[in-house]
């Protein structure tokens, strides 16, 4: 069936609307990064890295980022490690346990992050842990875990059971097992599942406004700038953000497509 003229440009208008839209806002800023900002103006006529400037000398911004790389690679190693091992525990049986296990695992996923962070919020206040930087790593790791888990599972339930009865066979025990043939088939699943990990931990607020102390990651940073307004070096961070945001998701759609269905699609 042949589409009308009218209809191709009608659509093509709407796809164009919803692409500014969209992605409208988050080019704004970046664009004005390379141009002088006098008195809430943008000056079109003169390019300057003035922005990129007074980032590097902006103390609590280089602070909270720095607060936010290590919040975000604490929780991804402690998720890879625990989704290892709880991955690991459900693929090797059934039982109601295992069921309470997941349910576990995936509750602080599903329930809104609100919920999520009052409830660790309460933990902490009857366990007697004060609000720290530990804190917000906890709160960030019980938060993405459900992500690592289910992607290691999935790609440890594609590997067969014949692969690792070969290796049982050949006189390997599990540490060995584990090691050469299990952890080189998850590599790539873990590799993926760690960079989703660290952007929803990069960009995690609501969770982290509850259980956070003295010090704060970039996105509480920001929320509290945003009573007084951003500076211009706001803009240069939120470019250099979206620059590093794309290469994390170009790294985990790598790292998480399988090689023979790129090739199929080629």
């Amino acid at each position: 069936m042949r589409r009308h003229p009218l209809a191709t440009i009608a659509l093509s208008l709407v796809t164009v609307l919803v692409f500014i839209l969209l992605y409208g806002p988050i080019f704004i800023p970046i664009v004005t990064s390379f141009f002088t900002v006098k008195y809430g103006t943008v000056d079109w006529n003169q390019l300057s890295l003035d922005a990129y400037r007074k980032l590097t000398e902006n103390e609590n911004i280089l602070e909270a980022v720095e607060n936010t790389f290590i919040v975000g690679l604490s929780a991804v190693a402690l998720s890879l490690i625990l989704g290892t091992i709880i991955a690991l525990h459900v693929n090797s049986g059934r039982s109601r346990s295992r069921a309470l296990l997941q349910l576990t695992v995936f509750l602080p996923f599903l329930m809104p992050p609100m919920i999520t962070g009052l409830s660790l919020l309460i933990f902490f206040a009857q366990v007697d842990i004060p609000r720290s930087m530990i804190t917000i790593v906890i709160g960030h790791t019980v938060f993405v875990l459900a992500l690592v888990y289910r992607t290691i599972l999935v790609r440890l339930q594609s590997i067969g059971a014949s692969m690792l009865e070969a290796s049982y066979d050949l006189g390997a025990n599990a540490p060995q097992t584990f090691l050469y043939v299990l952890l080189p088939n998850l590599k790539s699943a873990m590799i993926g599942a760690g960079v989703l990990a660290f952007a929803l931990s990069f960009d995690e607020t609501l969770i982290t406004i509850l259980v956070t102390g003295t010090q704060n990651t970039l996105p509480i940073r920001l929320w509290g700038m945003m009573r007084l307004g951003f500076t211009p070096d706001i803009n240069a961070l939120v470019a250099i953000i979206l620059a590093l945001t794309t290469l994390l998701v170009l790294i985990a759609a790598r790292t998480l497509i399988p090689k023979d269905f790129a090739g199929a699609e080629t």
